[in-house]
């Protein structure tokens, strides 16, 4: 029986667990082929709201304290100093006691003491940076790790002299359509039946707005502005934020009540959309979203025309250089925050989602932005750390791991 321990780690936000989540689906695809194999997946860190669904697949939790590195003063770096040796000490005996084969990071806030420890111990580390421009973390521990794997193509130039392998976001099986991981293909009537689950009219155009798994205030306060113009040419799936909801439904459910019928059918907004996230994602005509990099591999996987607004305090400005290289690529049109004005974003909407061709342009532009085998690849580079070397039937995974 061949023993397969994987350490995972990254700060507790979407952006970090929902890779994690689709590499761990992929470890257990191919290590499950083998019933030989005892397979022990772990995450350490602070997960923040994302505990259940960590252990919903089947990935063993362990809290380490977390610990913010901060570049500017904050009283809260004094707190945080103390907190980084606890996780330290903490993580000294976990990691000793579990012994993985190799860790696999996504960075953020609460990773650097573990990844310390897994270096005193001779673990090999592995990471993974979504954005364009890296956060610290992983700048850091980027010196110490076996191999980085990259969304953005432009990340290249932090990591000068590494073992580098651009693969792309990994995107949960949960959002996957058909076989395999290339770019989705939607039928006209698979985006009908979709319209349909949010009784939407199929044959109207839907605008998916997304501001992150917080959801965003800016993008928030545009639709309430907005909501009969908006909803006169769309119908309009929202998704506010967990954070943002009870304050935004109470506002909403003021203003409704002068809002015609037509108006308020032609308009739905979620706190968050877990289970039907694909389904507003197969929906949509055109997607209104921050500039994450989840988000963004999300759209280009299903092949979304889009408007992006980056979040202008984002660490590194990585959000404005997500959206400019996937501007660059002719998959979307980005708007800087302070540009965010309701007429011209209106005047954006509506010209774009007029201009059949243009749309069309975007949506083949995204779809060829995307990076298919993405969790793959990492998946099977990480147990081969374990002595399981699985490659799957595809000739640019193959290159990417025997380099």
């Amino acid at each position: 029986m061949k023993k397969i321990r994987i350490l995972l780690v990254g700060g507790g936000s979407g952006g970090h667990i929902y890779p994690l989540i689709a590499v761990a689906q992929k470890i257990r695809y191919f290590a499950g082929t083998d019933s030989g194999n005892h397979l022990d997946v772990r995450y350490f860190g602070d997960a923040g709201g994302y505990e259940d669904l960590i252990k919903e697949n089947g990935i063993k939790y362990s809290y380490v304290v977390s610990s913010k590195l901060r570049r500017y003063f904050s009283f809260e770096n004094f707190i945080d100093f103390f907190k980084f040796f606890i996780a330290i000490f903490q993580s000294l005996f976990k990691i000793f006691f579990f012994m993985p084969s190799v860790v696999f990071s996504k960075g953020g806030p609460g990773s650097l003491p573990i990844l310390f420890v897994c270096k005193f111990f001779a673990i090999p580390i592995v990471i993974h940076e979504s954005d364009s421009a890296p956060g610290l973390t992983n700048l850091i521990s980027g010196k110490m790790s076996k191999k980085i794997f990259l969304a953005f193509e432009s990340a290249k130039q932090y990591f000068p002299n590494k073992n580098i392998g651009v693969a792309g976001n990994p995107i949960r099986n949960e959002l996957l359509m058909g076989k395999g991981d290339s770019s989705a293909v939607i039928t006209e009537i698979e985006q009908k039946e979709a319209k349909k689950q949010f009784d939407f009219n199929p044959e109207r155009p839907v605008l998916l707005i997304l501001g992150g798994s917080q959801g965003a205030v800016v993008i928030n306060d545009f639709v309430l502005k907005n909501i009969e113009p908006l909803s006169v040419k769309f119908q309009v799936l929202h998704q506010v934020g967990l954070s943002n909801f009870d304050e935004y439904k109470k506002d909403y459910d003021f203003l409704s009540k002068t809002l015609p019928d037509p108006i308020k059918n032609n308009y739905k907004f979620y706190p968050y959309f877990e289970d039907n996230l694909k389904s507003a994602y197969i929906a949509a005509d055109l997607v209104l979203a921050r500039a994450g990099a989840g988000t963004i591999f999300e759209i280009a996987y299903f092949g979304k025309p889009s408007i992006l607004i980056p979040l202008p305090d984002a660490a590194n400005d990585h959000q404005a250089l997500n959206a400019f290289e996937f501007e660059e690529a002719g998959a979307t049109i980005d708007i800087e925050q302070e540009n965010f004005l309701s007429l011209l974003v209106l005047v954006q909407l509506e010209t774009l989602i007029s201009k059949t061709d243009i749309l069309k342009k975007m949506s083949v532009s995204a779809s060829a932005f995307y990076r298919p085998f993405s969790s793959e690849t990492m998946a099977a580079y990480l147990l081969s750390f374990a002595g399981l070397n699985i490659y799957p039937d595809n000739a640019p995974i193959k290159e990417m791991l025997l380099k």
